[in-house]
């Protein structure tokens, strides 16, 4: 049987100021395509055309741009931040080809374009500030990487916060890549905020997990117990080059761990052990892009050809078998049910899963069925179980 090739698009960032996240993306998406271009009872094998935009935003969309109309590609697996993202949008859209994007990002969108497998405010900071406002209190100290993420995400917890009776001590922004943050850990241990929510990517996300690790070892009043570092997008990357002190103690809410125990991640833990070996580090940009790809793969068996318009239908009228369990994606957003998982960062860089959801929550991008208040906010009332 001679195998038809289906060019396919793999754009991260392998270099740059979030590299981390970007190698472990696309060593997540490569070993989906190994995968399947192994299984030879489908009749097609992908061609990956990888390319590394190199964190710089105005690259992606000339990248993208030539994948499509130069190689062919239909679909274009990648984009880390939403600043990428929005370049690509509108180049998807003219070329009626299809964006996979699978990481966590700021809500406030939706595109035919596009498959959001990546959690978006309702599956992981509503329901973040559910479990630490209560826990921690009410005045939060906001940091961002100076995009729309950080604006996006800085906005929706002050409104949460409010909401609840508190206040924002403080909001601050760093450039994408910054590493200077000692005048932000000076006015954090100034202020005595409850707790410390970043919103920053890459580079700048060690740079402060670093330096906070500092202000907590010497000043008791900050140990993780007391005043934590949360995050909605906390990754094993993100604590890559720290000592075990600083790795641990900090709380995300996110929508893959690897500790996660179940028959679906134990199976692709398995998997990628016997393919890459036991040593093969899995994490939640590694397992995203894996689903991106392997879920394209399965809709191209069903529907015999990988032209986007099909795809999309295929992807959003059944459930798909991934990593995280069985998958759903909603014909009208485009986003992806996903249970929030609450975890906190142990000292070898593992994150120990403290609550899970019951169920997979439906994306809700604008929040239109989100309600504001310090009685009910994200899971409060269809609920996070404690994991014993």
């Amino acid at each position: 049987m001679t195998r038809q090739t289906v060019p396919l698009a793999i754009l991260y960032s392998t270099s740059g100021p979030y590299a981390a996240l970007g190698r472990d993306a696309v060593d997540g998406a490569m070993a989906a395509v190994a995968e399947i271009n192994a299984d030879t009872s489908t009749r097609f094998v992908f061609e990956p055309r990888i390319e590394d935009p190199a964190g710089m935003a105005e690259r992606y969309a000339s990248l993208a741009e030539a994948a499509i109309r130069e190689s062919g590609c239909r679909h274009v697996v990648g984009a880390i931040t939403s600043w990428s993202r929005k370049e690509v949008l509108p180049v998807v859209e003219r070329q009626r080809a299809l964006l996979w994007y699978a990481f966590p990002y700021e809500g406030y969108e939706a595109s035919d374009s596009v498959l959001y497998l990546g959690a978006c405010p309702n599956q992981h900071l509503l329901p973040l500030f559910d479990h630490v406002l209560p826990r921690f209190g009410h005045r939060p100290f906001v940091i961002g990487s100076n995009y729309i993420w950080g604006w996006e995400n800085g906005r929706i917890a002050r409104e949460l916060t409010q909401a609840a009776g508190g206040e924002i001590v403080a909001e601050r922004f760093m450039p994408l890549g910054s590493e200077e943050v000692e005048h932000l850990i000076a006015e954090i241990r100034q202020k005595k905020p409850d707790f410390v929510l970043s919103n920053l990517v890459g580079r700048s996300a060690n740079a402060f997990i670093r330096a906070y690790a500092e202000l907590r070892a010497n000043d008791p009043a900050f140990a993780a117990d007391r005043r934590p570092l949360v995050a909605c997008n906390l990754s094993e990357s993100d604590l890559d080059g720290l000592s075990p002190a600083a790795k641990a103690g900090h709380l995300t809410v996110g929508t893959y761990l690897a500790n996660l125990d179940t028959l679906a991640n134990r199976r692709f833990k398995e998997k990628i052990a016997a393919r890459h070996g036991e040593d093969r580090r899995i994490t939640g940009p590694f397992a995203f892009a894996y689903m991106a790809v392997s879920i394209l793969g399965q809709a191209i068996i069903d529907a015999g050809t990988d032209d986007a318009g099909v795809i999309r239908a295929v992807v959003t009228g059944r459930r798909f078998e991934t990593p995280i369990g069985d998958v759903a994606i909603d014909r009208r957003t485009h986003h992806a049910a996903l249970a929030p998982i609450f975890g906190r960062s142990e000292g070898d860089g593992s994150f120990s899963i403290l609550e899970t959801s019951r169920t997979p929550v439906a994306g809700d991008p604008y929040l239109l069925s989100a309600i504001h208040s310090s009685t009910r906010m994200g899971l409060s009332t269809s609920g996070l179980k404690v994991v014993k």
